[in-house]
């Protein structure tokens, strides 16, 4: 899967069939390359837009930053670390989003899209949850 520009995507072209996906809008891992890549593809169907910031590797471990705007209009940060094993398959991806609205925004729109798919217990469901206020 290659981004609109043609550049190849940093993790999801090299997945292990049994790669986890960590993340802050996600309650628990997602395990297993088709359901990574489908989470992944309904997160950008989530994104106004989507910019790059940062990409860069250290051995096996490869760096991913980027800001996005969310559909909703909220502007998220996002820092992802790509973990690689010595063949170079992807082993784990940890994906952190900030700030807190934003990935809470994030997480309750997935849970719209695919939480049946995935599991009621996956994402934050605004209905259940409720987020302290000031």
């Amino acid at each position: 899967m290659s981004s609109s520009n043609g550049e190849k995507h940093p993790f999801l072209d090299d997945l292990a069939d049994d790669a986890e996906l960590r993340g802050t809008v996600l309650r628990r891992p997602v395990s297993g390359r088709d359901n990574i890549k489908r989470l992944v593809e309904a997160v950008g169907t989530l994104y106004a837009s989507q910019t790059p910031t940062f990409y860069g590797a250290i051995d096996q471990r490869h760096f991913l930053q980027y800001k996005a705007t969310l559909r909703a209009g909220l502007d998220l940060e996002a820092v992802g670390v790509i973990e690689r094993d010595e063949t170079g398959l992807v082993r784990r991806v940890t994906m952190t989003f900030a700030p807190l609205d934003a990935a809470v925004s994030l997480s309750a729109e997935l849970e719209g899209i695919v939480g049946e798919e995935f599991g009621g217990d996956l994402f934050y469901d605004a209905s259940v949850n409720k987020v302290a206020t000031s």
